[in-house]
């Protein structure tokens, strides 16, 4: 916590006065001799406290050391006179001119010597006082619990003697070690108890500045109201002691909390009282503390010329005073101005300076504060991942050094990142954390802001009447506390809800509440932001003449102001107006205007969505190919606001991005630019998992020195390993084998942790123009590419399926479907369903919906290329089915019965069509390792006893196949011997439920919450496997590996990652292709198709024919038993 004021110095009235002492003398033995003594003592009594009042004259001129010779000179009388009564104090005040010295060590041997004596003499208030000095030197060095110790011990001394002075002092001495330590309620529990003790014994001056005080806990603690009671309870006694130093202080604090009240008016008046009476007591550094704080009025009102004026007077005193850590603080609000300007390289600039200072001067708590200043500034800019980069520093430090309401703030800018990254379930998690943390220190205000976040990111989640109950339970905190500014954010959110609730009047009755607010509080941009979001509630409700009076008052109000981002906002907003009116020449006008200030100011992302509104109006006004450049350009600026994230924000940063892509590949397709419309397709989108072959000599294409570096690393270790599978194939050995098993491991998870850690990296993984074209060029001859893409839910934009086509030497070709989107994605599941449930009927009627939008658009396409394979490119939730069950009710086949053997790509199976030599592509047989049913006991229900059949058969089928069941079907010993095989068979249980799977029966399963086996594994004899390990397996030399009796569970929230994930694993560690299953397999019929593929592979079919022909063998049956599996990459 931080006061605006500093706090009552630790020791006031700690100073010891030290009045002649009267000395018991020794028997007497002659008048002569007595008369002597008697003289003496006299002479070195008067002289000592000469010497005391010399050294502190010494001390008031910060002359420390010659203090500490003065009164070593007093101390060596003191002993002359074996006086340990007078002695104690000296050493007492020796200490303390050591502790002005910064020398706690020194101090601290004074002191304990002067506590000594004080005990020994049984001097009581000597023994509290030094007590209290102790404490005041641990309190230097920061070590608060000690500092509690001593004050505590010195405290029932002091009440003991009755010196309530002192008493007073220790009191309000042990409240500020409770501010250190960030206790307010024991603050202020202890400055309660110090105030009526120092009205009782009449220190008025010490009375105001503890009342000045108690106002600056409560405001720390956001309860500005209760704070100005007390700044107004120390001004009068600060005016009637006279103490003009304090009384402009005081002042200044209740601008503070007018500021912090919403009342910006009423501050700028006190501050301006402060800032005549600093000037006429030419306290300089003061005079600059109210300028700062002038600035910040000015600068909440949006009036930031004016604040840029208060800002650089202040800073050119500081630099005069060469008050180096104030300096840093007004750089650091210059920085905040230009931000808000939209200027965000000159806030670097200035941020960058300030935080050089504070690490210059080690103070932490303002490198903290600063670095949260430019993590807002990346924030604005786009740039997610270095804002996370900085609030992230910010963070360990507020942890470091233990300032809770530092830590929570933080948490609440990383919140906003992902909720500007479109994960507001994961900025809700952090939200709640900082909001434990606000109601721990009871910070009121922060707590109520951190509840309007929320509501913010549930309303981001669709969550309306959430996000209402979010903003309705601020509201009230706001009003409590007198927080005006925040009270009207608070109602304009509530309209913002209101209007997506599809309710305009009550939208627009909390908006015009908001708007009355910022009118009186004179907030500009506020009023600015209320009269566009009325201009748009208004533009909902089809009166775009009232929408533009309203953007028409904001717009000169912005100018003036001088903020630009809100200036582009406002221009953009009247386009669209004019735009609905039909005046598309003057929507342009105000769109170019709004696009430059954009580009001006570096602001991407309204740079983006300004060129897709100049494209929405070249679109309606039949100028396709201006609309497709805007819009072209639009979704570049996206990707390449994509660059600086890091991999495991891309792809909801796109999704929250999706709608000019969208935009621009309808427009594309309707203008027959196909090959373009498809490019757009794929740059659109970001990858799920990495293709680790792209980091071969890729260093020289990024520029981040440290990823050139990492990069660098793992080619060394790629060229190792590659020199050992050459090794191997010349020479196979168990050792270099299991040499090469370890590497593969290393060099897969050094790729993977680069790729995560570097946003420059994981660019390198994203589809290119390059990459479609190697698609296509990859494509065998006699194989169909189908690829069906939704382009649904954006406004202005039909609801379609774009089906396109691609095949060898052929150009693409598109055919756009019709769908309603709710209706289309509840038809998938009901289908999904259907097919999982053997006892279920209806799957033809179902499955003839989707065979009329998915295959009979584009049948004559098919039939005229006459392919051999069709492969399917599938994305979403059309992952879930498998096509060749979808049902042609025309002439009563499944597609898969017309001859089409039918597959499915991945991106990184083109990397297996590009690899693959001619000879490749003529089927032959190869030796299988298969590895099946690793539960041997015939007792368990999940015994898998067509696993175990099928996987001993293949020895049968196939000549120098290997099978492995039961307790020999371990995963050691699949990684050892996968090397040494083509094909791959792994029979065995596999789980993809998010919560888990238990293996028993329906009914025994049922209400089970010990599960068999955790989520995402496979089942070994030895250990369940952990699927995403599987990318971390080197199986280079694997053609094809197939995972049967799997099953993977569709769920409620799931949009078919799952089965591309499966997939891409085993694709990434270098399989050419992987059979999976959508459902959990039965049985038997599994074992059935599997004996049946492996037959067909005998015969020399390819894999993709081999497959289409054990699955007619049980066509039959319903598609639960035959059509679960699915072939993945090369089917040749």
């Amino acid at each position: 916590m931080k006061l605006t004021q500093p706090i009552l110095p630790l020791l006031f009235g700690l100073g010891i006065s030290l009045a002649p002492v009267t000395l018991q003398l020794i028997a007497q033995r002659s008048w002569a001799q007595t008369e002597n003594v008697q003289e003496e003592a006299q002479r070195l009594l008067e002289q000592v406290p000469q010497l005391i009042e010399q050294a502190r004259q010494q001390n008031g001129q910060y002359q420390y050391q010659k203090a500490i010779e003065t009164l070593e000179q007093a101390l060596a009388l003191a002993r002359q006179m074996k006086s340990r009564e007078l002695e104690a104090p000296i050493l007492h005040e020796i200490g303390l001119n050591y502790n002005k010295l910064g020398q706690t060590r020194r101090a601290l041997e004074f002191y304990n010597q002067a506590l000594s004596i004080s005990r020994e003499v049984g001097s009581a208030i000597g023994e509290g006082i030094t007590l209290n000095s102790i404490g005041s030197v641990y309190h230097k060095l920061e070590q608060p619990q000690r500092v509690l110790e001593f004050y505590n011990q010195a405290l029932p001394i002091l009440r003991e003697v009755g010196n309530r002075s002192q008493e007073a002092a220790t009191l309000y001495n042990i409240g500020s070690v409770y501010h250190k330590l960030e206790q307010p309620q024991r603050v202020l529990e202890f400055y309660n108890q110090a105030l009526p003790i120092l009205r009782e014994v009449g220190n008025r001056s010490q009375e105001a500045f503890t009342l000045h005080n108690i106002g600056g806990v409560y405001r720390e603690l956001g309860q500005h109201q209760r704070a100005l009671e007390f700044y107004n309870q120390a001004l009068p006694i600060l005016r009637e002691v006279g103490d003009r130093s304090e009384e402009a202080k005081t002042l200044n604090s209740i601008g503070v909390a007018y500021n912090n009240l919403g009342q910006p008016q009423q501050a700028l008046q006190f501050y301006n009282q402060a800032l005549l009476i600093h000037r006429e007591l030419d306290d300089r550094s003061e005079e600059a503390e109210t300028l700062n704080s002038i600035g910040i009025v000015y600068r909440k009102l949006g009036q930031f010329q004016q604040a840029l004026q208060f800002y650089n007077q202040a800073l050119l005193i500081h630099r005069e005073l060469d008050d180096r850590s104030e300096e840093a603080k007004t750089l650091n609000s210059i920085g905040i101005v230009y931000n808000n300007l939209g200027q965000p390289q000159q806030a670097l600039q200035f941020y960058n300076q300030a935080l050089l200072i504070h690490r210059e001067l080690d103070d932490r708590s303002e490198e903290a504060e600063t670095l949260n200043s430019i993590g807002i500034v990346y924030r604005k800019l786009g740039q997610f991942q270095q804002a996370l980069q900085f609030y992230n520093q910010a963070w360990l430090i507020f942890r470091e050094i233990a300032d809770r309401s530092g830590e929570a703030w933080t948490i609440t800018n990383i919140g906003v990142v992902y909720d500007r990254l479109g994960q507001p379930q994961q900025a809700i998690q952090f939200y709640n954390q900082a909001l434990s943390i606000h109601r721990e220190v009871s910070n009121r205000s922060g707590e109520a802001t951190t509840i309007i976040n929320l509501g913010s990111a549930y309303l981001n989640l669709g969550k309306l009447q959430q996000a209402l109950q979010f903003y309705n339970q601020a509201l009230p905190i706001f009003r409590e506390v007198n927080n005006r500014s925040k009270e009207a954010i608070t109602l304009s959110n509530i309209g913002a809800v209101y209007r997506k609730l599809g309710q305009p009047q009550q939208s627009l009755q909390f908006y015009n509440q908001a708007l009355l607010i910022f009118q009186e509080i004179g907030d500009s941009l506020g009023k600015v932001t209320t009269l566009n979001n009325i201009g748009t509630v208004y533009l909902s409700l089809k009166q775009p003449q009232r929408a533009l009076q309203f953007y028409n008052q904001a717009l000169p109000i912005i100018q003036e102001v001088g903020v630009r981002f809100g200036e582009a906002v406002t221009l953009s907003n009247i386009g669209v107006v004019y735009n609905n009116l039909g005046q598309p020449q003057r929507a342009l006008q105000f769109y170019n205007q709004a696009l430059l200030i954009s580009r001006e100011i570096g602001d991407r992302s309204q740079e983006a969505l300004t060129l897709s509104n100049i494209g929405a109006v070249y679109q309606d006004t039949n100028q396709p190919d201006k609309a497709i450049d805007n819009f072209e350009e639009s979704v570049k600026i996206t990707l390449e606001m994509r660059q600086s994230l890091k991999r495991e924000h891309r792809e909801k940063f796109l999704k929250n991005n999706q709608g000019t892509a969208t935009a621009l590949i309808n427009l594309l397709i309707d203008q027959n630019k196909i090959e373009r419309a498809f490019e757009w397709v794929n740059l659109a989108t970001t990858f799920e998992l990495a293709d680790y072959t792209r980091l071969i000599n890729a260093d020289t294409k990024v520029t981040n020195p440290q990823a050139q570096q990492a990069i660098n690393q793992w080619n060394q270790k790629n060229q190792e390993l590659e020199s050992l599978r050459q090794q191997l194939e010349d020479n196979f050995s168990e050792e270099k084998s299991r040499q090469i098993r370890e590497l593969e491991t290393k060099v897969n998870q050094q790729a993977e942790d680069i790729t995560k850690k570097y946003p420059e990296v994981a660019e390198l993984f994203e589809t290119t123009p390059e990459d479609t074209a190697k698609l296509k060029a990859s494509i065998p001859a006699g194989m169909v590419v189908i690829q069906p893409v939704l382009l649904t839910n954006i406004t202005n934009v039909p609801n379609n399926i774009a089906i396109f086509i691609l095949a060898k030497d052929k150009p693409t070709t598109v055919k756009k479907v019709p769908i309603e989107p709710a209706q289309f994605n509840n038809l998938i599941i009901e289908y999904r369903q259907k097919l999982q449930d053997r006892k279920a009927t209806g799957y033809r009627t179902t499955g003839g919906e989707l065979y009329n939008l998915l295959i009979r658009p584009i049948e004559d396409q098919i039939q005229t290329l006459s392919p051999k394979q069709i492969a399917i490119i599938a994305t979403d939730k059309l992952r879930y089915i498998p096509f060749e069950t979808l049902y042609d009710r025309k002439t009563k086949q499944f597609l898969i019965e017309k001859q089409y053997p039918i597959n499915y790509f991945t991106r990184l199976s083109i990397n297996s069509l590009q690899n693959l030599g001619a000879e490749d592509s003529v089927p032959q047989p190869k030796p299988v390792l298969g590895l099946g049913n690793p539960i041997p006991d015939r007792n368990q229900p999940y015994y898998l006893s067509g696993a175990e059949a099928e996987v001993q058969s293949l020895p049968k089928i196939i000549p120098g196949s290997e099978a492995y069941i039961g307790d020999e079907a371990t995963l050691e010993r699949f990684k050892r011997e996968a090397l040494r095989f083509r094909f791959l068979h792994l029979a065995t249980h596999g789980c993809f439920e998010k919560d888990g799977c238990c293996l028993g029966e329906e009914d025994e399963c049922e209400g089970v919450r010990q599960l068999d086996m955790p989520a995402n594994t496979l089942l070994f004899a030895d250990q369940n496997f952990d699927i995403a390990n599987a990318a971390l397996l080197g199986l280079q030399n694997t053609e094809l590996i197939t995972l049967s009796a799997c099953q993977t569970a569709l769920r409620e929230d799931s949009n078919g990652e799952e089965i591309a994930g499966i997939a891409y694993l085993f694709e990434r560690a270098g399989a050419k292709s992987v059979m999976a299953s959508l459902w959990n397999a039965e049985d038997d019929t599994t074992k059935d198709i599997m004996v049946q593929f492996y037959e067909n592979l005998k015969q020399g079919m390819s894999k993709g024919e081999a497959l289409r022909q054990a699955k007619l063998s049980q066509v039959e049956r319903h598609p639960f038993f035959w059509s679960p599996f699915i072939l993945i990459g090369d089917a040749r």
